[in-house]
């Protein structure tokens, strides 16, 4: 059985090849617009099914796809990718001295369907900002493409006073969770 990761992120990719599998990355093309009224659980867990069901739709049989999703939330208001250095400043300062929470939804399964779904959430406390940390972190070019607008995995990570639940998640791939969404399909990582 082929592994597929359908995810354009790098950081997912890195995660899954530290479980030392053979996998194939590719894109999934959906819209990602959140819809109104839409809880962050059901946002993430429809773009996590749409983006399985996009890559699913273009193979043949035979093969298991892991899509997800993650999103960064601050008195339940979904914080995005940064659309310019105006709003990952914004970002930084209401994540600045707070917790928050970030929502990772996984589909992992045959492209034919019987998938295996699940949402993992972190809760993430940042320690007080500069306004000069969050100007020169922007700079860095490291929060332009994540939700949020930081990194925990990179510079990013001097921002985070404390964490509770999986660090993975926050990355975006939950690999316990995932881990475990693999043996069910008879893909064990240690054996």
């Amino acid at each position: 059985m082929q592994l597929i990761l359908g995810s354009t992120s790098p950081r997912r990719a890195s995660l899954l090849s530290q479980l030392d599998l053979p996998f194939k990355v590719l894109a999934p093309e959906v819209d990602e617009t959140h819809f109104a009224g839409e809880s962050p659980v059901a946002y993430v867990t429809r773009m996590s099914n749409e983006k399985h069901a996009a890559v699913s739709n273009s193979l043949d049989s035979g093969s298991l796809v892991i899509s997800a999703d993650t999103v960064v939330l601050i008195d339940d208001d979904i914080l995005g990718k940064p659309a310019n250095e105006e709003e990952g400043f914004s970002m930084l300062q209401r994540l600045s001295g707070s917790q928050h929470r970030v929502l990772t939804s996984a589909t992992i399964g045959p492209n034919t369907g019987n998938n295996h779904q699940f949402v993992v959430e972190t809760i993430v406390r940042f320690r007080t900002l500069t306004t000069t940390e969050c100007k020169t972190y922007w700079r860095t070019g490291e929060p332009q493409d994540k939700a949020g607008g930081y990194g925990i995995q990179g510079v990013g990570a001097i921002f985070i006073e404390s964490i509770q639940g999986s660090y993975t998640n926050v990355v975006g791939l939950p690999l316990t969770e995932t881990a475990q969404a693999l043996r069910s399909f008879g893909i064990s990582i240690l054996d």
